[in-house]
């Protein structure tokens, strides 16, 4: 299903819909309905096609790549497009996640409490990363978002999640820096994010 026919059932609220758990959706991989082919996550019990991924996104995803790792050293992981499991029916795939350090992620996706940031980088899923995913990840805990505005040139710096919204928000951009709050030192420049 892709976004145009989710905008037309989205005019149909009350059409039934069958939502999907994240244990369906792993086992409609494990059975071969899903392949690595399929661009899809699960968000709120639907899968939802991920926008193709340009040049632009590459290159910033690259750049980010070498100073988040850079930047968190040996103090947690920097997980690069990998699922995170928010509830029994959500499990997107942020672009980057940073997590806490911890035995068991052979065995368990990493959850909210082991998220200490997650990052969307947008261009067409921007509009998607904001009134869809941001709420997610406050009502889920998840202590810090920053989507990487490609149209804008800028780090939208999401923190502080209450009641699902996140209370504090700051945009970064041109020689400013941005830290991850839950890992003090942690910084890093929004010009290296754009270069290249």
């Amino acid at each position: 299903m892709d976004r145009e026919e989710l905008g037309l059932l989205s005019r149909c609220p009350a059409t039934p819909r069958r939502l999907l758990t994240v244990d369906e959706y792993h086992r409609m991989g494990e059975v071969g309905i899903l392949t690595d082919d399929d661009r899809v996550e699960l968000i709120e019990g639907e899968l939802v096609a991920m926008a193709p991924i340009g040049s632009e996104h590459v290159a910033t995803t690259n750049a980010l790549n070498r100073l988040l790792v850079m930047a968190v050293g040996d103090r947690g992981i920097v997980s690069v497009g990998n699922p995170v499991r928010l509830d029994r029916r959500s499990e997107p795939q942020p672009d980057f996640s940073v997590l806490r350090l911890r035995e068991g992620y052979r065995t368990t996706l990493p959850a909210p409490e082991d998220t200490v940031l997650a990052v969307e980088v947008a261009n067409t899923s921007l509009d998607f990363d904001r009134k869809v995913k941001l709420p997610l990840y406050a009502r889920s805990g998840i202590p810090e978002v920053w989507i990487v505005n490609l149209a804008a040139g800028e780090v939208e710096v999401y923190r502080a999640p209450v009641d699902g919204v996140y209370t504090s928000v700051r945009r970064a951009g041109g020689t400013e820096t941005v830290s991850i709050e839950g890992m003090p030192g942690v910084v890093v420049s929004v010009a290296g994010v754009f270069a290249g």
